[in-house]
């Protein structure tokens, strides 16, 4: 693997806050690293770099430098207002810029989420030291719902420490003591004398910074709804998505990749789509064949010309998995991540319930589908590409086309839809090698049935719960088995191979069930890893997205055994968790949900904590004789600790409801002979306007700190409803999605 090294700089500073860094975390990567990785963010002319988070131009422009990438989800607003909180600017002025990759802007939460209760795709690492990991190898990587929890504090001090400088360089311009002085709305101030920042910026830059500044006390912007800085550009069209990418002299590029389990490509018939017109060329890869033209509709009509065939594998992915999975439930070499008490002493004797849950592979389906842009010069490999990780981009290119990572210059561009899926590197890898072989900029994008066909998908996973209760009419013993693949394993196989731990030794695959707030005395949750032949990722909410759907589907058959409603038979095993109890009486509360069923109307109710955050849901539905389920209203309560900006959570809470819901409801990917049946919409339908129902998003006030939000909403939504189709009906449903099931009233 070339380890990624960053460009040299473009631009030439005499200090850039070297040594405050390594005790406020401004410079993270500095205690491993010192000075030996120059800064290589850079000024536009009539630009200062205050600090490495952010510049200031004599436009009045204040510009904050923001290492994770928006997909949606609102970071370009809601990191941004951290810092422009604690320097004073006027929000009007505060744009945007995307970090270079660079050792100060990694991930730490992605790493340090290990002991932090927020889950980890790094827990199975098994030949570096987390620390080594985020410093050493300058992950840069957004996942994981660990924006804000890993950049709230430096981006606060970054700000705190860039409004000292001001106040310096404006205290020395007017001889006071620069304490004595404030910034409000892009200017600093003392007594009758301001000057606007971009007046004093250029002597700013020249301070000597704080080792450690002080932060407001009084918050000014934070814990508000601030405008996102994102939607002009994306209502009057100039928001750049990877596929809006042009360049000189371009090409295009469409690709078909073989089974899922990487059968090499064993022959290629391209005459006629190198006769028709337009044709540049036909490009095969291992697995894959791409077809380039001057159009991009040029290249995909004449890739289905091309007649291409692939090695068939020993047993390719198929019906048969199922089986395997339902068969794992009862493997002995299942390995425990929680184990308190004595389960099978427990277990004895009558009284036990028991089931089993199962839950589909998924694609992502985001709408904007894998893409990139390369252009190769003089040596040196330009990639525009909508990408959650520049790191992991770097890596890829540089294993593709056997060059050093300082040779690669990553333009992250904004993502139409992630979701974990562009944290992969596989079409970025495509068009860097169809590139190098043209020798034309090249951008490649994959037709609708390829991003289907070439997912890397939600692994399909089966549990088995058997439960007792004790004589309280509580839960006193649980023993829950999970079979499913490792999506740890799994990815970082592909795309970090020396950070690839054992498979099925992460203990990720149970997560959100180990760690349950629920007191259970005895209680024993294990993970039956399943290897299949289907690659599987990081899906929105990853493992949480069946945990929950699991767990809250069972606490609600053990309230049914035990002849307690379910929120009280929840609340009862709460009483040592009152943030996890209050959210789920908020939810209740307002959703009616002890007022009991009204004409043709049942409720559900569901709790799942994940990614530092806890959220109580309330499905209401309806069963129409001929129309089926419907899922009228969701309320929601959640508990995401401090508050950045309500606005961006609610929006963030009902996008994962939606995105839970559609996956519930409709969405699975089946496999015949290595390959995904399901192409296009048409076979993979999506929640529509009119099926999604009214949701009620309440944001819990809390002095915790913050939590992440992206992903939180979607794991308790399948849960609810299965629960009010319970309530509804009798029947419990305990395999998804609905669709194709018999719900009657």
């Amino acid at each position: 693997m070339h380890a990624p090294a960053p460009k040299p700089p473009r631009t030439t500073r005499r200090k850039f806050l070297i040594g405050a860094g390594a005790t406020v975390g401004l410079l993270i990567g500095y205690a491993v690293w010192p000075r030996r990785v120059p800064l290589n963010l850079t000024a536009k002319p009539g630009e200062t770099i205050v600090n490495g988070w952010v510049k200031i131009g004599t436009d009045g422009v204040v510009t904050v430098v923001v290492p994770q990438a928006e997909m949606g989800q609102g970071i370009y607003t809601s990191l941004p207002q951290l810092l422009a909180d604690e320097l004073g600017a006027d929000w009007r002025t505060v744009a945007v810029e995307p970090a270079p990759l660079h050792p100060l802007y990694v991930n730490r939460a992605m790493i340090e989420g290990i002991e932090g209760g927020v889950p980890s795709p790094f827990k199975g690492i098994a030949t570096w030291t987390a620390t080594q990991v985020v410093e050493r190898l300058n992950l840069q990587l957004t996942g994981g719902s660990t924006s804000i929890i890993s950049y709230d504090d430096t981006l606060r001090i970054a700000g705190a420490q860039a409004r000292e400088l001001l106040c310096k360089a404006a205290a020395r311009k007017w001889d006071v003591d620069w304490e004595e002085c404030d910034t409000q709305g892009g200017f600093v101030l003392h007594k009758a004398n301001r000057i606007a920042f971009a007046d004093i910026a250029a002597a700013a830059g020249e301070e000597e910074p704080s080792e450690t500044p002080k932060l407001r006390s009084t918050p000014r912007l934070i814990g508000k709804a601030m405008p996102r800085l994102d939607i002009p550009a994306k209502t009057d069209g100039t928001a750049r998505f990877g596929v809006d990418v042009r360049l000189p002299g371009m090409v295009y590029a469409a690709v078909k990749a073989g089974p899922v389990d990487g059968a090499a490509l064993k022959s290629v018939d391209d005459k006629a789509a190198k006769a028709r017109p337009g044709v540049v060329g036909v490009v095969r890869g291992d697995n894959w064949v791409a077809a380039v033209a001057d159009t991009w509709w040029g290249a995909k009509t004449a890739l289905d010309t091309v007649n291409a065939t692939w090695e068939t594998a020993a047993k390719p992915a198929g019906p048969w998995m199922d089986k395997a999975l339902t068969d794992a439930l009862s493997s002995e070499d299942a390995k425990a991540y929680a184990d308190e008490g004595d389960v099978e002493a427990a277990l004895t004797g009558a009284g036990v319930v028991q089931a089993t849950y199962g839950v589909p592979f998924l694609a992502h389906a985001a709408l904007e589908p894998m893409n990139a842009t390369v252009r190769i010069t003089d040596g040196r490999v330009e990639v525009w590409a909508p990408t959650q990780s520049q790191t992991l981009t770097n890596w890829a290119v540089a294993r593709a086309l056997d060059i050093d990572g300082e040779a690669i210059t990553i333009f992250p561009t904004l993502l139409g839809g992630g979701f974990g899926r562009k944290a992969e590197t596989d079409a970025t890898m495509q068009a860097a090698l169809i590139a190098k072989e043209i020798g034309r900029p090249v951008q490649l994008i994959w037709s609708r049935e390829e991003d289907t066909h070439q997912d890397k998908f939600r692994p399909a996973a089966k549990a088995r719960f058997r439960a007792k209760l004790g004589a309280d009419k509580r839960i006193e013993a649980l023993d829950a088995v999970v079979a499913v693949p490792d999506v740890g394993a799994s990815f970082f196989g592909r795309n970090a191979p020396a950070l690839a731990g054992d498979q099925g030794t992460s203990g990720q695959a149970v997560g959100g069930l180990a760690s349950t707030p629920y007191a259970i005395p005895n209680l024993r949750v294990s993970h039956a890893f399943t290897d299949l032949p289907v690659p599987v990722g990081f899906w929105r909410s990853v493992e949480h997205s069946y945990t929950g759907f699991f767990m809250e589907s069972f606490i609600d058959e053990m309230a049914q055994a035990a002849g307690v409603d379910p929120l009280t038979f929840r609340l009862r095993m709460l009483a040592d968790k009152p943030r996890h109890a209050e959210v789920l009486k908020i939810a209740a509360s307002a959703a009616g949900f002890m007022a009991g069923p009204g004409d043709g109307v049942a409720r559900g109710i569901a709790m799942h904590e994940s990614f530092g955050s806890i959220v109580a849901q309330v499905a209401e539905i309806e069963i129409d004789a001929e129309k089926g389920l419907r899922v009228t209203r969701v309320t929601c309560a959640v508990d995401c600790g401090r508050i950045v900006n309500p606005g961006i959570i609610r929006q963030q809470i009902e996008g994962g409801i939606i995105f839970g819901l559609s996956a519930a409801l409709h969405e699975a990917i089946t496999f015949e002979n290595g390959r995904a049946v399901q192409g296009n919409f048409g076979e993979f339908p999506l929640l529509t306007l009119a099926e999604t129902p009214e949701i009620e998003t309440i944001i819990v006030e809390s002095t915790e700190k913050p939590g992440g939000i992206g992903e939180p909403g979607t794991p308790p939504i399948a849960a609810a409803v299965a629960n009010a189709v319970f309530a509804a009906t009798g029947v419990r449903v305990r395999d998804l999605p609905f669709a194709g099931k018999k719900i009657t009233a």
